[in-house]
C-alpha cells in the first residue's frame, strides 16, 4: 500500500485536509510534502551534523537498539527555532483531526542514522492503551518527523508498517514494544512494510503506535531526523526547555507547546539517553 501524500501548502481550505486526515486514521501515516522551509532545513541540518560529533564523544553514547541509530535533540534555541517546523499550519490541521481540541506539543529530539550496516527491531513507540482489547482504541498521540535530508532505503528511512496502529499485540503496560517474529509474519502476509523516499521539505505523520524500524544507512553521510510528538489534551507530558524570549516562536490558536521559558542555556547534547543499547 502506498503512503498518502499530500501538498502542505493547499492542504488548509481544500477537501485534501479531510482526505489527509482520514489517511492519517486508517493508514495510520501520511506524507505532507513542501511543508517547511528548505533554508530552515540547510541551517538545521548544518548545526545537526556538526553535533553529531559531540554525541558521538560522549562516554555514554545515546544509542538506539544499535551503533547505527543516534538519538539526538535538535538545538533547542536560536537561530534554530523555526515556526514551519514547530508549530506548522498545516501539520497542526492534520493533528487536530486526530486528536482534537487542546492538543499539546511536548516532544522536541530525534534521531540520526549513521553510516551502518544495523537495523532496529520491529518495534511500536508505545503501545496500546489497554490489554485484551478486540478493536483498538482512537489515536492520543501522532509523531511528526521532519527529514533534514531527502531521506530513501539508501540512506535509512524508517520502515514503516501502515496500518498496524490499529493490531491491538503491541500493548503499553508490557514494558515491550518489539513486535513479536509471529505477529510479523502474520502481519507481512496481509500488508507488506515500505520504505518511502520522503522528499526535502516533507513532514511525515504517523501514529505512535504503528509498527516501524530504523534502517541501515547504506551510504557515508548520516541521516538526520527531527521528532516531535502532538499529543492529546489529557496526556501528562513533561514540559520542554526553551529560552525565554522565544515564547512568540510557540505561540498557535490550535496547538499548545508544553514549555517553560528558562534564563540559562539548555543541555541539548547530554540530555539524550540510550534505549537498550548494551555498549561493548
Amino acid at each position: 500500500m502506498p503512503i498518502l501524500t499530500f501538498k502542505a501548502p493547499t492542504l488548509i481550505g481544500s477537501p485534501d485536509l479531510a482526505k489527509a486526515i482520514e489517511a492519517l486514521r486508517t493508514d495510520g501515516i501520511v506524507v505532507l510534502e513542501d511543508a517547511i522551509d528548505l533554508e530552515h532545513i540547510a541551517i538545521l541540518r548544518e548545526k545537526c551534523l556538526a553535533d553529531v560529533e559531540l554525541l558521538l564523544n560522549r562516554k555514554d553514547k545515546p544509542f538506539n537498539w544499535n551503533p547505527g541509530n543516534l538519538q539526538q535533540d535538535p538545538p533547542p534555541f536560536p537561530p534554530y527555532l523555526f515556526r514551519d517546523v514547530l508549530v506548522n499550519d498545516a501539520v497542526i490541521a492534520v493533528t487536530k483531526g486526530i486528536l482534537g481540541a487542546g492538543l499539546k506539543s511536548a516532544f522536541y529530539s530525534g534521531n540520526t542514522a549513521l553510516p551502518s550496516p544495523h537495523r532496529q527491531p520491529v518495534h511500536a513507540d508505545s503501545g496500546q492503551l489497554w490489554p485484551h482489547l478486540e478493536v483498538a482504541h482512537p489515536a492520543y498521540a501522532i509523531v511528526v518527523n521532519v527529514g533534514l535530508v531527502e531521506m530513501s532505503a539508501e540512506n535509512g528511512v524508517t520502515e514503516m508498517w501502515p496500518g498496524t496502529h490499529t493490531d491491538t499485540s503491541v500493548i503499553m503496560q508490557t514494558g515491550d514494544i518489539k513486535v513479536s517474529p509471529e505477529a510479523l509474519e502474520a502481519r507481512r502476509a496481509i500488508e507488506p512494510p515500505v520504505q518511502p523516499t520522503v522528499k526535502l521539505g516533507s513532514v511525515v505523520l504517523r501514529d505512535i503506535r504503528m509498527w516501524h524500524a530504523g534502517m541501515p544507512n547504506h551510504t557515508q553521510n548520516p541521516r538526520p531526523m527531527i521528532a516531535m510528538i502532538h499529543f492529546v489534551s489529557w496526556w501528562p507530558t513533561s514540559a520542554l526547555k526553551f529560552p525565554t524570549g522565544t515564547e512568540d516562536t510557540f505561540t498557535h490558536p490550535d496547538l499548545i507547546t508544553h514549555a517553560e521559558f528558562v534564563e540559562t542555556a539548555v543541555d541539548y547534547i547530554s540530555a539524550p539517553g540510550a534505549y537498550e543499547y548494551q555498549s561493548p
